[in-house]
Formats: C-alpha cells, structure tokens, sequence
C-alpha cells in the first residue's frame, strides 16, 4: 500500500470516528444536518460536475437530501443500534461514496468509461411462498442454486474489478438460501466491506436473524407489502401481513434499518401512496425507504391486465414529486424516477448494474429474462466480470442506452420518466433480444417473445405513457437547457 493511500484510509477512518460520535448526539446532528442538505445541494445543482439537465440534478439532490433526514429520523427514534450505526459509516461513506476510486480509474484507463457500480443477485430459487404474478416465474419446484463459492467470487470480482462495495440479493426467498452449511448473512459476514440491500418477504425475519442483522451492520432488508393486510394476504397467502408486521418490530428492537418493496398495479397505485399508507408504514412501522416497482408482465401468471394504466402512472408521477421535494420521504419508483439515475441502469451502464440468477444467468436486468451467457460457464473458461461487460447483448442494450441521450448534452437527453427498455420501449427491446438470439430463462420469457399480441401490447403501453410525459420532460428538463445554450452563444453574446 502507497503512502497516499494509506493516508487516504487513516483520513476516513478518522473523519468515519468524528461522524458517529456526532451522530449519536441529537444537537450536533441538527447542526450537520442543516450544513450537509446546503453542501448537497450546492454539489447536485451547482456545482453539477457532470454538466446533467439542472432539474435532473434537483431531483438527484431532493433524494439524497431524503435519505440523509430518513436516517436522522431513525437515529432520532433509536431505531439504528450503534453498531449499525458504524456500519453505515464505514461502508456507505467510507466505501462506497469515498473508496475504490483507485479501481475505478484502473477500469476507466483499461476500458473507457466507468465501471457498473453494482451487482443484483439471485443466489436461491426456492420461495416459502407462491405469490401470484411473481416476477420470479413460478418457483414451486425450483430448488436450484448458486454455490457459496460461486456467489463468493462474484462478490469479490466486482469490487477488486469495480470497487464496488454495493450488493443487491434477490430471489426466491434469500433467507431460504443455504450452501455449504453457510446462508446469506454468512456471506454479508465474509464481506464486511460491502453494504448489502436484500429484498425478502420478511416472513423468516425473527429476532435471531434480525439480532444478527444487527451484529454484522452491513444488511439491510427490504420488505415487500401490497397495501394492507387484505392486499398483502390476497397476493401472498393468508396470515403473510401479520408475519411482516412481526418482523418489522423485530427489526426496530435490533435496531437494523429497513424499508419496504411496493409492486404497483392497477388495483393498487392509489393505495401505496395514499397518505394513510405512507403515515402507517414510515412513520408509525419505521420503514427508512420505500422502492416502488411498477408491475412488469413477466413471470408467473403474467398478464397486461394488471398494468398501471398511463393515467394512473401520471398521477403517480406527480404524488411521488410531492412526496418526495415536500415530504422529504426517501422513496424511489424505479420508472418514474428515471431522472434520478440519468435513465435506464440495466446492462452493466456506468453506475448502473446487470442481474444473475441462481441458475447463474446473466441479464440485462431483473425484469428481463433473456440471456446469453452463464456465470458458472464465464468461470468454467478462465473469465471474469469484466469480461461479461463486452458480452454483445449487453453492449447492444447500452449501446441504445446512449442513443436514448444518457449523458447526451443536456438539452439533447431522452425522456427519462419514460426509461425502460422493456417497458417504455419494447419494440425496440424485442428488436435487441431477436437480433442476439438472447434465451428466455423460463417458458413464461418464451410464451411472451412468442406472442405478438403480448409485444404489441407492451408496445403501445409505452408509446402512451410517453404521449403523456413527453412535453413535460421538455418543458421541465429540457427547455430551460435550451434557454441557458442560448444565452451562452458566442453569437448571442457578442450582439447583446
């Protein structure tokens, strides 16, 4: 280790040491809370390094700004046990916002642009429950897995590739997960410098593994809900909103920040923003995050039937603008705030991600069951992540990425509340899974590839919802790009 690398990790240690003692003092807390909202916003909006849409920069600020008060707010309500309290520090200011950058630039000379900055994946496909429409597939009789080994080397790949300390798992049931006598908090164990998010069902959260959660402070689970106990039961089984209910008060004992995962549909969309939904679960249960995941027609029982109608997704669009600039609530929808992540994050962008399952199947995303390379077979051949990044699937899908206008200069950049490739634009997705002979995963990915009404469909979907959201990208994000380039031409300048 080089001495300004060592003198860079004795600096955030030290400034990691000061920021926890201030943090468990309420008084000094409001002092760098008021002084850290005024820096935010003056690194987002003004100081805009990456010269992005000012709104697109506001709408970056307003959630880390949100972030920052839901953990004073926890803090506040001792809701995040001291230990925890170190992990956040150490691995989300020390790691993930501070560290790696010396990887990162190792990635930048080597390929020409910055690496994904994280990694969403499935180790397990077995499930305790048998949600309807589960994105998953039907997982009933899928009992395969990734080894331990095998999502250990992944694990370690992206962040001595990518100095990536972020992991997302998801499933199947992640708690259900079990290889080599070894579970899915043993492997939170095995890398402590990662910080990992893990969407559950909740249901196999007792006091145990919500304690142990607790102990290591680098795990934080998101817990998916319906509505209420009526919608929550309906979709997930009888008795399933009472065990999430439970495991939320485990999790506030042991003092483990938590949020919640909403699936929106057209029956729900009103409910899950509704101000009594939102009072219950962040204030009264103490959810810190809500990620908000509007229906996507894949995987078990899939249907167009129960998509948000483009109405409701306007509506949606505006409500969580309200509740997230005024109510400074820490939420997400992965579509309408496209903004947030200058777009679509699929595809190894980036800063952006791709998803392996636990047949170890390379995708794009969660939401796109296609794929044409397998992670056990990248390792089998002497590869490594950095090689599935060149795989032509993906690139294809970054490739439209760029065409779309991420990082296009900033009066030029596609409607961001309209990203998603499948979702907004599946033509142009069909077109890309065709052309690369990308594999559906299950026979549900194959019937839909299959069935033109299901493509044409999707299709006009999204060609409505950007009918409806199209001028209001220009007007909001775009034109005032337009009016500042003016007003920075040469020629204007030198008649004024």
């Amino acid at each position: 280790m080089d001495l300004v690398q060592k003198r860079k990790e004795l600096l955030i240690v030290a400034f990691t040491k000061l920021l926890n003692a201030a943090m468990a003092h309420r008084l000094i807390r409001g002092v760098l809370l008021k002084k850290t909202d005024k820096k935010l916003y003056e690194l987002f909006v003004e100081v805009n390094p990456l010269g992005r849409p000012r709104k697109v920069q506001y709408d970056k600020y307003l959630v880390t700004r949100n972030l920052v008060y839901a953990v004073d707010k926890a803090l506040k309500n001792k809701r995040i046990s001291p230990k925890v309290r170190r992990g956040l520090l150490k691995v989300l200011l020390g790691n993930i916002f501070l560290g790696g950058r010396d990887r990162i630039e190792a990635f930048k000379q080597k390929f020409g642009y910055a690496p994904p900055g994280f990694l969403t994946i499935s180790p397990g496909g077995a499930c305790n429950l048998h949600c309807d429409q589960c994105y998953a597939g039907d997982l009933s009789q899928d009992y395969d897995k990734l080894d331990f080994d095998i999502l250990d080397r992944i694990i370690t790949d992206k962040t001595e590739n990518w100095g990536s300390f972020f992991t997302v798992i998801s499933g199947g049931e992640p708690f259900m997960w079990k290889s080599q006598g070894k579970d899915i908090l043993d492997m939170a164990e095995k890398h402590l410098d990662n910080y990992f998010l893990i969407y559950t069902n909740g249901t196999l959260i007792d006091e145990k593994r919500a304690e142990r959660m607790a102990e290591l402070g680098n795990v934080t689970p998101a817990i998916s809900v319906e509505g209420f106990e009526e919608e929550t039961d309906q979709r997930r089984g009888e008795g399933v909103y009472r065990r999430i209910i439970k495991a939320f008060e485990n999790l506030r004992k042991s003092g483990v920040p938590f949020g919640i995962s909403l699936t929106a549909t057209k029956d729900n969309a009103e409910l899950l923003l509704s101000d009594k939904f939102i009072d219950f679960y962040f204030n009264q249960q103490g959810a810190i995050y809500g990620w908000i995941f509007q229906y996507m027609p894949i995987g078990c029982k899939f249907t167009l039937d129960l998509l948000i109608t483009p109405e409701q997704r306007l509506k949606m669009f505006f409500r969580e603008q309200k509740l997230i600039e005024e109510d400074k609530l820490f939420i997400a929808d992965f579509w309408n705030s496209g903004s947030i992540s200058d777009g679509c994050l699929c595809a190894g962008r980036t800063g952006g991600y791709f998803y392996i399952d636990w047949h170890g199947n390379i995708m794009p995303c969660v939401f796109t069951p296609y794929s044409t390379d397998n992670i056990v077979e990248v390792y089998k051949r002497g590869d490594d992540l950095n090689c599935v990044l060149q795989n032509p699937f993906l690139k294809a899908i970054r490739e439209w990425q760029r065409d779309y206008g991420y990082m296009a200069p900033p009066d030029q950049v596609g409607n961001e509340i309209t990203p998603c490739p499948i979702r907004d634009h599946h033509r142009n997705f069909y077109r890309i899974v065709k052309e690369h002979k990308a594999r559906p995963i299950n026979p549900e990915a194959e019937e839909a590839l299959k069935s033109s009404d299901f493509v044409e469909g999707l299709s006009s979907y999204g060609e409505k919802v950007a009918e409806l959201t199209d001028h209001i990208w220009d007007k909001e994000y775009l034109e005032p790009e337009r009016k500042k380039s003016d007003n920075d031409s040469p020629i204007k300048k030198a008649s004024s």
